[in-house]
């Protein structure tokens, strides 16, 4: 199956149908003072699967203090991947900036990538 479509299979007949499903993998990086708030916004719109990686290490690439877990950077990133319907990607992408807009000085970044296929 090529990934961009769901295929249901009929219980009475065993037939297909095929339903467009395009899907974006958003990459969330945060300071993982924030996660609550990410969680929390991930849970109101529904979106219930992720990976989730604690205690990742950091900087930014422009400004902000670096996320390194050390004596003299003592903050630590969590980074969340999630797959979601084309759909939610804005509605997600508008509501983390609005938290960023808030948490300037915590840090959040996310990125959107295609999907080309899953299992």
């Amino acid at each position: 199956m090529t990934y961009g479509h769901r295929v249901i299979q009929s219980l009475e007949d065993n037939s297909q149908i095929k339903i467009d499903c395009q899907m974006k993998a958003v990459f969330i990086a945060y300071n993982q003072a924030l996660t609550e708030k990410v969680e929390f916004i991930l849970d109101r719109m529904k979106i219930r699967g992720y990976t989730r990686w604690n205690q990742v290490q950091g900087r930014g690439s422009e400004d902000g203090e670096p996320h390194m877990g050390t004596h003299t950077w003592p903050a630590l990133n969590d980074t969340i991947l999630t797959i979601v319907p084309d759909e939610k990607v804005k509605e997600l992408m508008d509501t983390l900036r609005k938290l960023d807009s808030k948490t300037q000085m915590q840090g959040i970044r996310a990125y959107v990538w295609n999907v080309e296929d899953s299992l």
